[in-house]
Parts: structure tokens; sequence; C-alpha cells
């Protein structure tokens, strides 16, 4: 087969989404090691996260990734830096080998004074992974028993402690027993942990958000009740005044709609990759001890479902005040058109008062132009009578009476007929409808 074989016209997109699925490889993971990873909300401010890792990476003697890039890995001291930027925040990732005393301070870090946070801090894990061949009973007796969690995970290969606890850096600490994994599987549990944590918290961030618009809907509900009580009574006499509220009370909620139709969906989503992660763990618990996807679904399905249920409580409430703005709408309408029937029927009335009065004047226009002609034809027979035709003018006078009222009043209607004649010419045919 020729090298040319295969050399069909690439898609613009075709790199980017072969290179997709190897974005996030797992971190090899020798024992024991402690990893630390901080996150924080950048999308207001993708520019500072941008300039923070260009000195991270000049400092270390790395060029400066593009700024279209998402991912970007360094050597740091005796481990790596790896960043890595997701639709509203980043994540920096720093892994090196544990000390002898779990908890202590790492001397050399990349997060010291000098570490500028690109953003507000939402999340921040600390790992450490010992073989299980260390006592580490006085380290377990150092974490919150109320909220101590202890799982085996990985077919029973390790085992997993935390309280979900924030130490004084403000990091949630998680120690993990190896009973004989390889450096691959420890990364893909260390990365499983973190996503845990970190997405954990990003979904509770739809929490304060609910709790705050919960009152203002229910004043909006109150207010709602009270304008349907009243549309019961006297709908049809303040139909205006009740649309105008309604309305005032729609573009409200629509605006607390607006507001968090971004942050409940991002919540649902975090919450879900939460569940797969912690389905991933393959957990199994340790008598009298609690499972880390227990002690998170307790917490978490909670939280949730508040959010769930304010969001639903805005889309019904949006429904109904729908329903009854086009239900007042329609009662308007109805008072419109009897308003139109009115002045229709009082215009009606007056043209036809306008068509009496029009009768009368010609009655008397005929009568005018009569008088007019026969003075006319006074004087033709006075000048007749002169030329010496013996006709007396009142004779001729008078029998010219009929004829000219006759043929003034034949003339009159002869016009009228013509201008309504021209009138229905010009008036629009109905088009018929094939």
């Amino acid at each position: 087969m020729s090298k040319r074989s295969f050399s069909f016209p690439v898609a613009d997109v075709r790199a980017r989404a072969l290179g997709e699925i190897h974005s996030r490889p797992y971190t090899l993971i020798p024992l024991p090691r402690v990893i630390f990873q901080v996150a924080f909300l950048t999308e207001a401010n993708f520019a500072a996260d941008q300039a923070l890792l260009s000195d991270l990476s000049l400092a270390q003697g790395v060029p400066a990734p593009a700024a279209d890039t998402s991912h970007h890995t360094m050597t740091w001291g005796n481990g790596t830096l790896r960043w890595e930027r997701h639709t509203e925040f980043s994540t920096y990732f720093w892994d090196t080998p544990a000390l002898a005393e779990f908890g202590a301070e790492i001397p050399i870090n990349p997060f010291g004074v000098s570490f500028a946070a690109p953003g507000a801090f939402i999340s921040g894990v600390r790992i450490e992974i010992r073989p299980d061949s260390e006592d580490v009973g006085d380290v377990i007796a150092n974490f919150d028993p109320t909220s101590l969690c202890q799982s085996m995970v990985a077919d029973s290969q390790a085992t997993v402690i935390t309280d979900f606890r924030q130490d004084g850096d403000g990091l949630t600490k998680f120690l993990v027993l190896d009973h004989g994994m390889t450096d691959g599987a420890r990364g893909m549990l260390a990365q499983r942990l973190l996503d845990i944590e970190t997405y954990r918290t990003l979904a509770m961030m739809g929490l304060p958000l609910a709790q705050t618009l919960s009152p203002e809907i229910r004043q909006i509900e109150n207010s709602f009740t009270a304008i349907t009580q009243g549309m019961k009574q006297h709908a049809r006499a303040e139909a205006d005044a009740l649309l105008s509220e309604i309305t005032r009370l729609a573009a409200e909620l629509e605006a607390n709609a607006a507001l968090s139709l971004y942050r409940f969906g991002a919540s649902r989503a975090y919450y879900n990759i939460v569940l797969e992660r912690v389905a991933m763990l393959a957990e199994k618990a340790l008598p009298g001890n609690e499972t880390l996807g227990a002690f998170l679904q307790r917490r978490l399905a909670p939280a949730m479902r508040t959010c769930q249920s304010v969001e639903e409580r805005q889309a019904d409430l949006s429904r109904k005040l729908a329903r009854a703005t086009a239900l007042l709408r329609s009662w308007i309408d109805v008072e419109l058109q009897k308003f139109n029937t009115e002045i229709l029927a009082s215009m009606d009335k007056r043209a036809h008062l306008q068509l009496r009065l029009q009768q009368t004047v010609e009655g008397l226009s005929v009568a005018a132009i009569s008088y007019y002609v026969i003075g006319l034809v006074g004087y033709l027979a006075k000048l007749i009578h002169g030329v010496g035709i013996e006709i007396a003018p009142e004779t001729l006078t008078g029998a010219a009476v009929p004829i000219v009222v006759l043929g003034v009043w034949l003339t009159v209607r002869r016009i009228r007929s013509k201008h309504s004649d021209d009138h229905v010419k010009q008036a629009p045919r109905p088009r018929s409808v094939s």
C-alpha cells in the first residue's frame, strides 16, 4: 500500500477532536506521594489566569503557552505542575514526594507568596498516598469523627480516608493507603478524588442562590394569589390594573430565572460528574464507617433538590402568570370589542341621520332649483308674449311648473345614483380562498 493511499483532505476540527481524548492523561504516581490541587473561578478574567501561567512558565525556563491552550505542564522542584482550563474555573495540580509526617508542610511549592491567585479560590485538595505498611492510627485520630469516611476502593487495592474538612490552608485532606496499586492506578484514583472534591464544591454554588431566590419567589406567589382572588371578584372592572401588576411580577420572575438559569444548570452538571466519579471508585464499606459516596449523597442530594425545587417553582409560576395574563388580555379584548361595537352603532346612527338630512336637503334643493328655473321660464314667457304670440305669461309659467319640478327631481336623482355606482365600483372586493 502506497504512503499516499489515505491522503484525504482533513477536516478543520479533526486534530482537536482526536486530541481531546488524550488531553487529560492520568499522572503516573509513585509511592509515597503528596498531591495538591487548587481551583480558581477565572471565567470573568482569563487574562489574569494566562498572565500567571506565563510568569510561572518563564520562571521555570519553559516557554509560555499559547493564549488558546487549555492544558500546560512544567517541572517544578521534585514534582510536576499541571494547569488546566475549564468552562468557568482553572485548576493547578502539583505532585511531589511525601514527607515522613502526614500533613507536614512542604517547604518549597509553587503556591507560595509569589503565587498571585488568578481568581476567587473555590476548591483546594491535598491527597497523600502512602503504603499500607505504615502505622496511620494516630493520623486517623486527627480526622473529625462526625464526618469521617473510610472505604475500600479500586477492587480493594486501596483505602481512602477523609473527613471533608478543610485545614488551615483551606485544603480538604485525603489519605490513601496503597495495597498494591500500579503507578497508573494511583493516578486514576487521585484524579477521581480530585474531581469529586472540586466538582462537589462547584455543585454547591447553586444552593446559596436558591436560598436567596426562594423568599423572592414566595413574595411573587403571594402577590399572584392576591391578584387571582381579585380576578374572581371584579376582574372586568380592574382588568387594566391587574394586567399591569401581573406584567410587573412576570418581569421580576423572568429576571430571577435568567440570573439562576446558568447556575442551576451548572450545578446539575457538576453533581452528575460527582456521582459518576463516586461510582468509578467502586467503594466497599468498612465496618463501622461511612463511605464517601454515602456521605456525599446525604449532604449533596438535599442541596440539589433545593435548587431543583426553586427552578421548578420558577417554571410553574411563569406558566401560571402567562395563563393569567392571557385571561386578562382576553377580557380586555372583549371590553374593547364592546366599546368598538358601541362606537360603530353610534356612527351608523349618525350616518342614518345624515342620510335623512341629506334627503331633506335634496328635497329643498329640488324646490329651490325649480323655483329659479320657473323664474327663467317666466322671463321666457314674457319674451314670447312680447313678440306677439298670444299666450299669457302666467299660463305658460304655470304649465311649466310640473315639468320643471319633475325634470329637476329626475336630474338630482340621476346624479345621486351615479355617485353611488362610482362608490361601489371603487370599493375593494373580497378575495376568494381556494
